[in-house]
């Protein structure tokens, strides 16, 4: 079912999809493919007032769409336990968990519900304690989790003197920090479920660039305005030049999450130069990700963080 510089996903009738921030931009992209991919797309948000402008939208392009808004919020470990205690309770095997949902620099330092630095815990930790919580489900399903990093992990690295950025907050940092320790957990969580004998299949995606929300105008994150990145990439992007649109943005997580050809534990993203834009396939990991002991140490840490242990 190609669009157009498109690629081809699996039928996913009968297969249940969970797609984390599929209230707008690229997941809401992602979710509206999977859908139209005959699957039963879980959305879990924040706004239920989008969430319903979502689904919504979905049904335009596929009216016999089979969709489910649940309630969460990734900046919550209680909010993150609830929805996998839920979703555990009604049984429904997973087949595909997209970690896909994400906060971006905001200008001052925040916290989350239970104290940790916004994007970290956020970004990584609730998307790290979510896919604990539903483990049951994933390995009923044999399923396929794929982690949305960003270009920003391509430099950077774990704070680990100050993994909440609590003595000296630089917002750029720690968003590279999340990132990074996403996509970290994504090539962790493969390298365990083959070791362990889970059952399931793990890769990590990027977007490129592309002119989401993720940088624009958000009042609940401290940015009043649009960004003059947001911006300059609007008008790249406008031109076909560089970077990538909002459609072919969500094409490197499709094809990971949903393709035959996907591998577990690779890494997909644009392949334009710079992997900033053009058409998705699999690419090298970036030097921050390639560090299998601070995988394991992140892993360790995260269950002490946030209480949430696998099998």
């Amino acid at each position: 079912m190609p669009h157009h510089d498109d690629i081809t996903i699996d039928d996913l009738s009968g297969k249940r999809a969970v797609v984390t921030g599929a209230s707008d931009g690229i997941g809401l992209g992602i979710a509206t493919r999977l859908a139209g991919a005959g699957a039963e797309v879980v959305l879990p948000v924040r706004n239920p007032r989008k969430g319903a402008a979502a689904v919504a939208k979905i049904r335009q392009q596929h009216p016999q769409a089979k969709l489910t808004l649940e309630d969460l919020d990734l900046s919550s470990l209680a909010s993150v336990a609830a929805l996998g205690e839920k979703l555990c309770a009604e049984g429904a095997p997973i087949h595909v968990l997209v970690n896909n949902a994400g906060v971006m620099t905001p200008p001052d330092r925040q916290t989350t519900a239970d104290g940790f630095e916004l994007q970290f815990g956020t970004n990584h930790l609730g998307h790290f304690a979510l896919t604990a919580h539903l483990m049951p489900l994933l390995r009923a399903g044999h399923a396929r989790v794929t982690s949305q990093t960003s270009v920003a992990a391509r430099s950077g690295a774990i704070n680990w003197k100050d993994l909440n950025w609590e003595h000296s907050y630089d917002g750029m940092a720690a968003y590279r920090q999340s990132k990074i320790a996403t996509g970290l957990f994504g090539l962790e969580l493969s390298r365990r479920s083959a070791a362990a004998g889970w059952g399931i299949t793990s890769n990590v995606s990027h977007p490129g660039v592309a002119p989401t929300n993720l940088l624009a105008a958000r009042p609940e994150v401290g940015r009043a305005s649009d960004t003059m990145g947001v911006r300059l990439i609007r008008w790249f992007s406008a031109r076909g030049l560089v970077v990538g649109t909002v459609g072919s943005a969500q094409l490197p997580a499709l094809m990971a999450a949903a393709s035959a050809q996907a591998k577990d534990g690779a890494f997909y993203g644009p392949q334009w130069l710079g992997h900033l834009g053009g058409p998705p396939g699999e690419h090298d990991l970036w030097k921050p990700l390639r560090d299998n002991d601070n995988a394991a140490r992140l892993w360790t840490a995260s269950e002490e963080l946030t209480g949430a242990t696998f099998p």
